[in-house]
């Protein structure tokens, strides 16, 4: 298995960072490199993320975990591989938040396949999790929260 993590601490309420992630069709809005995202039924366990990265074909994701506002998880089955994405909101204390963005690469060709592929992927966890508390403390100002 193949494994990494990235955080970031923040001012952003718990929902203003789940408000981001449930609204799918607004990644492109703060994910640099995803050029397309869809959502088949509710932001909910089993429902199918269709993601579609620049310059590349869409990838399928199916909410494997949902617990609002804290948790999502998300799995694509690449074959011989299963890459789960963990997105994860800790509360610090009564203003502060750590957001966490892990990812996880298993199955048969994991050993092979995960130290090429894994950092490809979740190289720009770092700057996505910038944009994503911007944008949620952004979110919070306007909503006239502390």
């Amino acid at each position: 298995m193949w494994t990494t993590e990235h955080s970031i601490e923040t001012i952003a309420s718990a929902e203003a960072i789940w408000r981001l992630w449930a609204d799918v069709p607004g990644w492109p809005d703060w994910i640099a490199d995803v050029a397309h995202a869809e959502l088949s039924g509710p932001f909910a366990v089993g429902s199918v993320i269709l993601m579609t990265p620049i310059g590349q074909d869409p990838v399928e994701l199916r909410i494997e975990e949902a617990i609002e506002p804290e948790l999502f998880i998300d799995v694509a089955q690449l074959g011989e591989i299963v890459v789960r994405t963990i997105h994860r909101v800790d509360g610090l204390d009564q203003w502060q938040h750590r957001v966490v963005y892990g990812m996880e690469i298993s199955g048969r060709a994991a050993g092979e396949i995960g130290p090429a592929l894994g950092p490809e992927i979740s190289g720009d966890f770092p700057q996505t999790l910038a944009a994503l508390v911007d944008r949620a403390e952004d979110g919070d100002r306007r909503r006239g929260a502390p």
